[in-house]
């Protein structure tokens, strides 16, 4: 018996619903597929923006750096140049020392009493000389002991020397400058 198929609709069915599926996949892959391509360029853009973000941040703290050396170059400067004002004003205050030891040095010195070296370190005075005995030598160690801008003194070396026909006493006397307090350094500055 011949075989008709009495509903080839069902075949018509078959093949329309098969090619709507196709163009549904073929359609489903390109949206997929714009739709990656979309999310990469917003991604990369995102990036990019980032990346100028973090170029300028750079700039930015370069020049921060260097602004910071300049301030500790300056620092540096202003420390230095306190550092000298310091030293100029010690220097100022000490000025009417130096008047005062000398003029005390020569009230101080009795009769017969040559000095040949005076050197002083900070505050301490070290004192080289010839007396005609050691009698003056001890007399001058008094005066210094009275006076007002010289203390504590010491005696180091006295040696009896002979030149020619005199004995001369060789001496070497530490002493200590009494500073100027302030009230003394502002009537000395005028």
């Amino acid at each position: 018996m011949p075989r008709i198929n009495l509903l080839p609709w069902r075949e018509a069915l078959r093949q329309k619903r098969k090619k709507d599926f196709l163009t549904a996949l073929v359609g489903a892959v390109l949206i997929g597929g714009l739709l990656a391509y979309g999310t990469k360029l917003g991604v990369q853009a995102q990036i990019r923006a980032q990346n100028d973000r973090n170029a300028i941040l750079q700039e930015e703290i370069a020049a921060l750096d260097r602004q910071i050396v300049e301030i500790l170059g300056l620092e540096n400067q202003k420390e230095r140049l306190l550092a000298r004002m310091e030293i100029i004003e010690q220097l100022q205050k000490a000025r009417p020392e130096i008047v005062h030891l000398f003029d005390e040095l020569v009230e101080t010195l009795p009769e017969g009493v040559h000095l040949t070296e005076i050197r002083q370190a900070g505050g301490r005075i070290e004192i080289h000389g010839s007396a005609q005995s050691s009698t003056r030598v001890s007399a001058l160690m008094r005066n210094i002991d009275a006076s007002r801008w010289l203390r504590n003194p010491g005696l180091d070396v006295v040696e009896t020397v002979d030149q020619g026909p005199m004995r001369n006493a060789q001496f070497t006397v530490f002493a200590q400058q009494v500073p100027l307090d302030e009230e003394q350094q502002e009537v000395a500055m005028q």
